[in-house]
């Protein structure tokens, strides 16, 4: 019986190790654990100053990955140039006044609003309607505004998502919201709305929290500056617009209590002024090119962003995790590939490796080349998106083989599928799709760069190792790293592409998981 059993186990490893691609196994391994820490030490040291989009710091990282690819042989995509460049207005902190029925509120008393989020020069809206759409413009079933007329309106929401101890979990961890707000914010400008303000219930507490960037300049592409005003207030100002309709307090419990939307006209004349100052700045995306052989005018993306935070306060954001460990697999994946080429076993469908700027000022660089891709979208496969996979988060302190692989199966069924082979034939990590989940409040499906392909029907994935306590904190630094899972995360993205890359069919996307 014994031997029986031992004969039994023995043929399915069998089998599994022939269905193993040895070739695929060679350059997964030339992913090199000393090339991601010299790297990363040189690209998150202070000499980078944070890597800040537009600033001396992100123009010497770029620099950088251009002469990583240069040596490794990776070519440029065209015209001997590895930059992809776009050009941004830097707001200042402006002025906003507010009026409702010719009453005056208090700027970062009663309202904020960041400098990215209003207009440059001088602008007044008036208006005599704002509609009321409860929690905001997402679909489900408290928000199914689909139909909703918004375009060129004001639009008063309430921040966050209903919290009901008996119909709804309660949030623990406010940070949680930020997600939603965010999605709303892309919902709005997507469906063309004027103003879009959005109701906080402890204002003072997000003024205390956000001081420093209230004070500080935000950015927007060139042709974005224009197209939507943000505007935070307090619950005492939504009660002012709703007098005479009802309250806040009261709505919130109605809301959740009938879990339908609302779309209420309030009658009130609002009048905004803002007034803001602007500099044009440049910055760069960085792409990589590997042309591949018989199909190779389809190509395969793999991204990450190399911008940070910059220097605030006298201290450095140095961003070794976000996504200084993003960065360095980049590079380690294009050389891989290269290697590959040069030895003649090079991909089928061509690989473009770009590493993204302007990601932490509002997905710039990434939502610029969607708009001016260089290579088409229809053409391109999929996006591969790495974006923190230096860290172990606090859910996998005892289980540290994993990952977070967020949106593959939300356009294509076969790229799921191929992920999870990749995984149970060569990496056997644990994929966490807790933040794939279209419940989870945190949205990263929405908040890092792969979203703009998706937005434009392109297949992707995200690879992310979740937040930890130096998550935007000037404390990720190079020490904190953990470059074994920067290397068996990288190895799980090899691995995809490779598949990707030299399959004869190109994956189909046959579904459209918001």
């Amino acid at each position: 019986m014994k031997k029986i059993v031992l004969l039994f186990i023995l043929v399915p490893i069998f089998v599994n190790a022939q269905n193993k691609d040895s070739v695929a196994i060679k350059y997964a391994n030339s992913i090199s654990i000393e090339s991601l820490k010299n790297n990363l030490t040189i690209i998150a040291s202070d000499e980078y100053e944070g890597r800040e989009t537009g600033r001396r710091g992100q123009k010497m990282a770029a620099d950088f990955i251009v002469q990583e690819f240069k040596t490794a042989g990776v070519q440029p995509l065209k015209h001997n140039n590895y930059f992809q460049q776009f050009l941004l207005d830097e707001k200042q902190p402006g002025e906003i006044k507010f009026f409702i029925e010719e009453k005056e509120y208090v700027a970062n008393t009663d309202y904020y609003s960041f400098s990215g989020d209003i207009n440059t020069n001088k602008r007044k809206i008036k208006t005599k309607e704002i509609t009321f759409l409860g929690y905001g413009i997402e679909d489900n079933s408290y928000n199914d505004y689909k139909n909703a007329d918004v375009k060129n309106k004001t639009l008063l929401i309430f921040s966050g998502e209903p919290v009901d101890k008996d119909s709804v979990p309660v949030i623990k961890n406010q940070k949680e919201w930020v997600g939603y707000d965010k999605l709303k914010i892309k919902n709005a400008k997507e469906k063309g709305v004027r103003t879009l303000l959005i109701v906080k219930d402890e204002i003072n507490k997000d003024i205390e929290k956000y001081k420093n960037k209230l004070l500080s300049p935000g950015m927007v592409l060139k042709n974005e500056r224009d197209r939507i005003v943000v505007i935070y207030i307090s619950k005492q100002m939504a009660n002012d617009l709703l007098i005479g309709i009802t309250n806040v307090d009261k709505l919130k419990q109605e809301i959740v209590i009938s879990q339908k939307p609302v779309n209420l006209k309030v009658k009130k004349h609002l009048k905004i002024e803002t007034k803001s100052k602007a500099q044009k700045i440049s910055s760069e995306n960085v792409l990589g090119y590997i042309e591949g052989s018989d199909l190779k005018d389809e190509v395969v993306v793999i991204s990450a962003h190399y911008d940070h935070l910059g220097i605030k306060d006298n201290k450095v954001y140095n961003g070794a995790d976000d996504d200084g460990s993003g960065t360095v697999a980049l590079i380690e994946l294009a050389k891989a590939f290269a290697k590959a080429k040069k030895e003649g076993k090079g991909p089928r469908r061509s690989m473009l490796f770009i590493a993204f700027s302007g990601e932490e000022k509002g997905l710039l660089g990434s939502l610029y080349y969607a708009e001016h891709p260089e290579i088409a979208m229809s053409k391109t496969v999929c996006d591969l998106n790495i974006d923190m996979i230096g860290r172990i988060d606090e859910k996998h302190i005892n289980k540290p083989d994993y990952v977070y692989v967020i949106g593959s199966d939300k356009l294509s069924s076969e790229l799921h599928a191929i992920s999870e082979t990749a995984n149970k034939t060569y990496t056997h990590l644990e994929l966490d799709y807790t933040y794939n989940d279209e419940k989870d409040r945190n949205r990263f499906y929405y908040r890092s760069d792969h979203y703009n392909f998706a937005k434009n029907g392109v297949p992707v994935i995200f690879y992310f190792n979740g937040v930890h306590e130096d998550y935007h904190q000037e404390t990720d630094e190079v020490q904190k790293i953990n470059f074994e899972k920067i290397k068996s995360r990288s190895t799980l993205v090899f691995f995809t592409a490779w598949e990707l890359a030299n399959r004869n069919e190109r994956i189909k996307v046959d579904s459209n998981k918001k």
